[in-house]
């Protein structure tokens, strides 16, 4: 059983979070692109729309990643160890980066683009909003994908692994 939860948590770990990670990387450049004055705004402007929804819906998805991890410590037996106490508080860091920063800020971006095209009247207001996020947004992003790279690095070499490595 625990080689399935395992395989399992690892296989979410990369169809889920790999995703969000690229796409939160990704949008500060092309949102950068879609807000500007240019001949790429329409394709920037749908590009920062993907990458939205592709974060939003794998960061759902991605809640799996965590729950399949508890299960597999609690069948492997590792639950009290540190290195998992670790990865877990930082998966919980990770998380309060995306849904406090990263997604708020993207959600700005996206109602800019809306708000400019529709010619509403707070357009201007939206826009400021996602020039303030733009701001933050890449080095959030990048807290987010470290976070995420130091829990990959604890779980492969896990204190008192029976790796052998």
């Amino acid at each position: 059983m625990a080689k399935l939860l395992l395989s399992l948590h690892v296989l979410a770990s990369v169809l889920f979070i790999g995703p969000v990670a690229v796409a939160v990387s990704m949008f500060p450049a092309r949102a950068r692109v879609a807000l500007a004055d240019g001949p790429d705004r329409a394709s920037g402007a749908a590009s920062v729309r993907l990458l939205h929804r592709i974060t939003q819906v794998y960061a759902m998805l991605g809640l799996a990643v965590p729950v399949l991890g508890i299960g597999t410590a609690q069948v492997m037996g590792v639950m009290g160890d540190v290195w998992l106490t670790t990865s877990i508080v930082l998966t919980g860091l990770a998380a309060a980066v995306l849904l406090l920063f990263v997604v708020p800020s993207q959600q700005a971006a996206v109602d800019a683009l809306d708000g400019e095209a529709s010619g509403a009247k707070d357009a201007a207001e939206d826009r400021e909003r996602a020039e303030r996020g733009l701001k933050v947004l890449p080095m959030t992003a990048g807290v987010f994908n470290l976070l995420w790279a130091v829990v990959v690095v604890l779980m492969v070499i896990r204190p008192g692994s029976t790796t052998g490595a």
